[in-house]
């Protein structure tokens, strides 16, 4: 394949990548926005972690960034046409009976597991002092978060999560709608994480599940506070080191037992969180 061709089909591979995350990116999150903060913003009212409505101007910022994110995930698909080029060849394969259905399965877990540990373990170091500001402070100035924050990133920061792509598609053998599969739960649990609402029932926590899976409020807490609940899918890393903020469970406890009428308190400015500011080393 001549250079040209191969710079012809990054290009295609960045536009591809770039447009299908957006379309999907824009569908769970427009579904969610729908659902919450317009067809039934009333009835879910007593299930919004923080009471306050995003402030003005957060959501446009949010989905610029989200854009631009995008952007970057697609230039990262990109990147693989040239080192395929270069003679280092993906891992993703066709045939499904090359390695059959129970790998095709368990592909899929390996995939999460893996992205939950690169995601704590690059978003604890993102909160490093002399990383925060240039990399991290992006995705913090929603300390109110809306499904649309769970793109919004710093350019540098959409690559450092981009990252997980080529990580996992070089090191493990994939069917390429496995590796779809994955892509798309990721989004979905990214974009519910974000919601600002707590989709979970008040006796989740007390469950197996619920000290293994995070909520909503887990991350919502996050923004936050910042300095804690660093976790992405799962509540394991965080409760290995010591990383969860002390009010999780009771605020969890607090939001899923509000009474079910609550008054939607009115839209403020969107001051950049004082936390975000004053931000030290986790």
């Amino acid at each position: 394949m001549t250079l040209r061709k191969v710079i012809l089909r990054a290009l295609s591979e960045t536009w591809e990548f770039a447009f299908g995350g957006f379309v999907w990116y824009a569908a769970l999150a427009g579904i969610v926005w729908l659902c919450f903060y317009a067809l039934f913003r009333r009835r879910a009212q007593a299930r919004k972690i923080n009471p306050r409505p995003p402030g003005r101007g957060q959501v446009p910022f949010e989905i610029r960034q989200s854009l631009l994110s995008l952007l970057a995930f697609g230039l990262t698909s990109g990147a693989t046409v040239f080192i395929r080029w270069g003679g280092l060849r993906t891992r993703l394969y066709q045939p499904i009976d090359r390695h059959g259905w129970e790998w095709f399965a368990a592909s899929i877990v390996l995939c999460i597991v893996i992205h939950d540990a690169y995601f704590y373990w690059t978003h604890r170091l993102m909160h490093h002092p002399r990383l925060f500001r240039r990399v991290h402070r992006t995705h913090h100035l929603s300390g109110n978060p809306t499904p649309w924050a769970a793109y919004s990133f710093s350019i540098p920061e959409a690559f450092v999560q981009a990252g997980i792509g080529p990580l996992l598609v070089y090191t493990v053998p994939m069917h390429y709608s496995a590796f779809l599969f994955f892509m798309t739960w990721q989004i979905a649990f990214n974009v519910f994480g974000h919601s600002g609402y707590e989709i979970f029932p008040r006796w989740f926590l007390g469950t197996w599940a619920g000290k293994f899976l995070n909520t909503p409020t887990h991350h919502a807490l996050h923004h936050e506070k910042v300095v804690a609940n660093f976790g992405l899918y799962f509540n394991v890393w965080d409760r290995l080191c010591g990383t969860n903020h002390p009010d999780y469970e009771g605020r969890f406890a607090a939001v899923t037992t509000r009474p079910s009428r609550q008054p939607a308190p009115a839209e403020t400015a969107w001051p950049v969180p004082a936390t975000v500011s004053a931000v030290k080393s986790d």
